[in-house]
């Protein structure tokens, strides 16, 4: 089997600016099929909708938009596609050191530099800090590139500062790994996301990377701070969680299109996972999404 390494996106900064930032109506910046990783800090605005967030180990579902910060280099996939039902997306792109060496550094630019360090784990912001952050967002798409500048550093600023934040990885979770893990743990990654409605072996898996099955699981939890089982596990539920949001299909059916074999060891999953059952959550989500 052909391995398929996470794609090295190049960004070119906005013209006249020092960063790199776009609008996309609705779902036309569609990349949630593409693994990709970047230098550049991102800083994503989702404005409503739902779906799926992979970033790093980390899988979930999102609601009603999207407010999500990823550090350098920590592989991602897109947000939205035709499923997602958002307004726009907005893309902001910067590289750590994007205002010049040591900017970060002095001493009013602290909180900042906290945030960027935490940054490399993804966090997702939620709550008014969501809606308010996503309209000063918004809103620089009029402005100078002077008072964008000024934004995006007010904006970062209130980000450090906010209670409503997630961090996404695991405590001490990183990607900054050799380029042979890079290519292992993301071999891994894009085999889970192109097969996780069938059976998958961890014999399969260990042999993809060139690893015996004790060597490859020891590993995968040293860099992931997750079994492999769990990974797994997680990427089937979030699938199942989006399927409850978009499909009207019945639940038995939803287990199996989601890769399990098993409905009640699905249910007994899925309620572990959300707190919920899948019925309770299909419904509740269905009065969100109104």
């Amino acid at each position: 089997m052909k391995i398929v390494p996470p794609a090295f996106e190049i960004i070119a900064p906005s013209f006249g600016s020092s960063f790199y930032f776009s609008k996309y109506v609705e779902n036309a910046n569609s990349k949630a099929h593409l693994w990709h990783y970047h230098p550049e800090i991102e800083l994503v605005f989702v404005n409503g909708g739902s779906g799926k967030r992979q970033i790093g180990s980390h899988i979930s579902y999102y609601t009603d938009g999207d407010l999500i910060l990823i550090g350098s280099n920590l592989p991602h996939c897109g947000f939205t596609n035709e499923e997602t039902g958002n307004k726009n997306e907005t893309v902001i792109q910067m590289k750590p050191d994007f205002l010049g060496n040591g900017f970060f550094d002095i001493s009013e630019m602290t909180n900042i530099r906290n945030l960027f360090s935490q940054a490399k784990a993804g966090i997702a912001f939620h709550g008014e800090t969501k809606k308010n952050i996503g309209k000063k967002i918004e809103s620089m798409e009029q402005q100078s590139q002077f008072d964008r500048l000024l934004t995006m550093l007010s904006i970062l600023n209130e980000l450090e500062l906010s209670k409503e934040a997630s961090i996404l990885n695991a405590d001490g979770f990183s990607m900054e790994m050799q380029m042979q893990d890079n290519d292992r743990i993301n071999a891994v990654f894009n085999y889970v996301k192109d097969n996780f409605q069938e059976h998958i072996t961890l014999e399969k898996v260990s042999e993809l990377v060139c690893m015996t099955e004790p060597s490859f699981c020891r590993y995968f939890k040293k860099i992931t701070k997750k079994t492999f089982t769990k990974f797994v596990n997680d990427y089937r539920l979030v699938h199942a969680s989006k399927l409850l949001a978009e499909k009207p299909i019945s639940i038995t059916e939803i287990c199996y299109e989601s890769g399990f074999n098993n409905f009640s060891y699905f249910n007994k999953s899925f309620k572990e996972f959300t707190g919920k059952s899948a019925s309770q959550y299909r419904q509740e989500l269905k009065s969100v999404l109104k």
